[in-house]
């Protein structure tokens, strides 16, 4: 896929730098010329070698681990190229950190999620495209465009040339109540079932499993969620549905956090194999033979190629 003339541009900075080389690379474009790095007391400094003057520039950037030097970047290098004359200012941020942080639970809670939006938007964003927010509803904290792209194509595709398409053997599962949506999407894109798990959560990052609906037994169970972080609900999920009667138990999600003790949870759970989009880079330690991965970067360069075209962005998933 090749964009025409020379105006637009991508650039990375340090968060997901392969993955925005990537989509670069789908659109027949190099990576633009940019410096990322950090002075001495830890101040972020951007550098942008190249002329934007004008330019429909696309700045790709989770926020994910290390969050807030993530999100630092990201609202340096938008200010730089608002300040350097852009045209527009396309926000590219595969990961959305904060995003759980979207409603007060208690007395005195902060919106971070709204806060985020507000700072992107006030840096001199004119758009943002992302993937998979954790509530849809954010979309609406956003003043400016927002192109909302989904996982769940990719990885029904993948599962569909693993298993095949209405294979009678195979059930997807939501780990909890909150992705029933999601998964039924899923189950529907495979034409397979669906099995729910409900739990309890007696404190944050706590799961305890209550009770499983649905025909799993002696099946092949997929748990599908939009991110998986310190992996404690989806291996609880995982270990009860084998106890109770799985005949193999597999697990993906679009943005693989994977926080403190998820890897030694997931390589002691009854997970087969764990796929996660690369919304979120893996690091060199989390490379394990469980866990494979797959690539955004098409999706997000087909979006960005109708965003410049001015063409509807739905199209993309007409699956």
């Amino acid at each position: 896929m090749n964009v025409r003339g020379d105006s637009i541009k991508i650039f990375g900075c340090n968060g997901n730098k392969q993955l925005a080389e990537q989509i670069a690379g789908n659109l027949g474009l190099e990576l633009g010329k940019s410096e990322v790095n950090k002075f001495s007391d830890g101040e972020i400094s951007v550098r942008i070698n190249e002329t934007v003057r004008g330019g429909d520039i696309f700045v790709v950037q989770p926020t994910s681990y290390p969050v807030n030097d993530n999100l630092m970047e990201l609202l340096i290098m938008i200010d730089a190229i608002k300040r350097a004359s852009a045209g527009r200012v396309n926000a590219v941020i595969p990961y959305y950190g904060y995003a759980r942080q979207d409603r007060k639970a208690r007395a005195r809670d902060p919106i971070s999620a709204k806060l985020v939006a507000n700072l992107i938007t006030s840096a001199g964003a004119d758009r943002v495209i992302t993937m998979d927010l954790h509530c849809a509803q954010i979309q609406g904290f956003f003043d400016i465009p927002l192109d909302h792209l989904v996982g769940m194509p990719l990885l029904s595709r993948y599962y569909e040339q693993k298993f095949g398409k209405g294979a009678e053997d195979v059930v997807a599962v939501s780990p909890d109540l909150g992705s029933v949506t999601r998964t039924r999407a899923f189950a529907e894109s495979l034409n397979i079932p669906i099995a729910i798990v409900d739990k309890r959560r007696p404190k944050p990052n706590v799961s305890e499993i209550m009770n499983i609906i649905g025909e799993f037994k002696d099946k092949k169970v997929i748990l599908y969620d939009d991110m998986i972080d310190t992996a404690g609900t989806i291996t609880n999920a995982a270990n009860a549905l084998k106890e109770k009667g799985a005949k193999e138990v597999y697990a993906c999600c679009t943005h693989g956090v994977l926080s403190g003790a998820a890897l030694e949870r997931i390589e002691k759970s009854a997970i087969e194999e764990l796929v996660v989009l690369d919304t979120v880079p893996l690091s060199k330690e989390k490379v394990i033979p469980k866990i494979k991965q797959r690539s955004v970067a098409k999706v997000f360069a087909d979006a960005i190629y109708r965003i410049h075209e001015g063409l509807p962005v739905s199209k993309i998933f007409e699956y």
